[in-house]
């Protein structure tokens, strides 16, 4: 326990935060630019504030093609110059969708938008597989907090998808708060289930959660996520883009930047894996990275994945001795996406799944969350080991990139992070990855007994 009190003592973080003195809240904007375009308000009546910047998420026939960072001044921008911003930053990515779709290329983009005559060829690939849905079922672990639980459900029962049910557990609660809302407002829905699972952990939930599962796809979402109305459908397309996939995730992307701390979230890495679909698998679908496939979190994350039932069963579920609430913090989702690729299927990044993620708002809360991806990430790592110690020496080939990996600033990892990044986030991440393989063998240990 030594080991375990030399890691922790420092895990909170000085009381206040530190000091970020240009920061400026960021309006989170969308638009579909195969329709007209909005004039944007530099004033949110929803937020009631004014904003000098925004992070724009374009979308064609529904399809995301980036993000485009604007200044709005002090009014706004007008659709004139919001439409000529987006055609400056994507007009690559705007041409090759539509040549993709068999239309012709634009020459511009203008405040009438992109309207085309007839469906495009990317919503009647969605309306064949809508045609031949199978069922899912969609797991939500939740743990006291039914007011964020409520969003995320009325998101979730306004998917376009014909054959769905929701699965809401209810971890290891300390009041009958989220019983009694799922009873209140879902109670004459039959594809809403409450279950109760009494064992702390996010694994623990997820397993419980998939024992109810019927259905031949299982999807998983976090209770602090809102889902985009065709999450699901782009969910189970993945499942169809190539043969053997058995995991698909998804486009993670903030539901705001209120804070500097949300702000550092995403110069952390936040949670988004790119706006362009990918294949891994074993053999040609690989990264160009030393650490491939062993650097699972850029395969997709937890608040966002799909597995085939009986393949995600056949590889052990999700390890209870990782994830939040575990002593290990983490690591549950990084273990099973890599036990898919380990195990020879294919895993698909499928970014046009989106849910939206309420990112942490204080710093405490990030301090803490810095932390226990750190834990996390090493405690899967030490699984790998653990459950096949045949891997040693592939594993001992990789540290000198893994060490670069993780502390040269210019690595994939680190480059996002700008000169206002605490240098306190960096370090109780670290902290948080020494720790980890001892977190991993208490945690192992503690699931025994249960």
């Amino acid at each position: 326990m030594k080991a375990k009190e030399l890691f922790f003592k420092k895990e909170s973080p000085d009381s206040s935060t530190p000091a970020m003195p240009d920061f400026k809240p960021v309006r989170i904007l969308e638009v579909e630019i195969g329709q007209p375009l909005p004039a944007v308000s530099a004033f949110d009546a929803t937020t009631g504030q004014h904003y000098q910047r925004a992070r724009s998420l374009v979308r064609l026939h529904t399809q995301p093609l980036g993000v485009v960072e604007l200044s709005l001044g002090e009014s706004g921008l007008s659709a004139e110059d919001y439409a000529r911003q987006i055609w400056r930053v994507l007009r690559p990515e705007i041409i090759e969708h539509l040549q993709g779709d068999g239309l012709p290329p634009a020459i511009a983009l203008e405040a009438a938008g992109l309207p085309g005559a007839g469906t495009p060829q990317c919503a009647q690939e969605r309306e064949t597989l809508l045609a031949n849905a199978p069922f899912v079922s969609v797991v939500i672990a939740t743990h006291d907090r039914p007011a964020s639980l409520a969003a995320c459900l009325g998101s979730l029962l306004s998917l376009d998808y014909p054959r769905y049910e929701i699965i809401v557990v209810d971890n290891a609660p300390s009041t009958n708060a989220t019983a009694d809302f799922i009873r209140q407002t879902s109670g004459n829905l039959a594809w809403v289930r409450y279950v109760r699972e009494d064992r702390p952990g996010l694994a623990m939930a997820h397993n419980r959660g998939l024992m109810e599962v019927k259905a031949p796809i299982v999807a998983f979402t976090d209770d602090d996520v809102v889902t985009d109305k065709y999450w699901l459908t782009e969910l189970v397309k993945g499942f169809h883009v190539a043969g053997n996939v058995a995991c698909v995730t998804g486009m993670i992307f903030p539901a705001e930047l209120e804070t500097p701390a949300q702000t550092w979230l995403e110069q952390f890495g936040g949670f988004s894996k790119g706006f362009n679909r990918r294949i891994f698998d074993r053999s040609g679908n690989r990264l160009n990275s030393p650490l491939y496939p062993y650097a699972a979190g850029t395969f997709g994350s937890g608040a966002n994945m799909a597995f085939k039932t009986s393949v995600l069963r056949d590889i052990g579920s999700f390890d209870p001795a990782l994830g939040a609430g575990s002593a290990a913090l983490g690591g549950d989702d990084l273990a099973a996406f890599f036990s898919i690729i380990a195990g020879g299927y294919r895993l698909v990044y499928e970014p046009a799944a989106i849910v939206y993620h309420w990112h942490r708002r204080d710093y405490a809360g990030l301090h803490k969350q810095a932390y226990s991806y750190g834990v996390g990430l090493t405690a899967y790592l030490t699984k790998c080991l653990i459950d096949n110690p045949g891997r040693l020496l592939d594993f001992a080939a990789r540290i000198p990139y893994g060490f670069v990996y993780a502390l040269s600033p210019r690595s994939p990892k680190n480059s996002k992070k700008l000169a206002d990044y605490p240098r306190e986030l960096t370090d109780v991440e670290r902290k948080g990855m020494l720790y980890g393989p001892f977190a991993y063998l208490h945690s192992r240990w503690q699931a025994r007994k249960m």
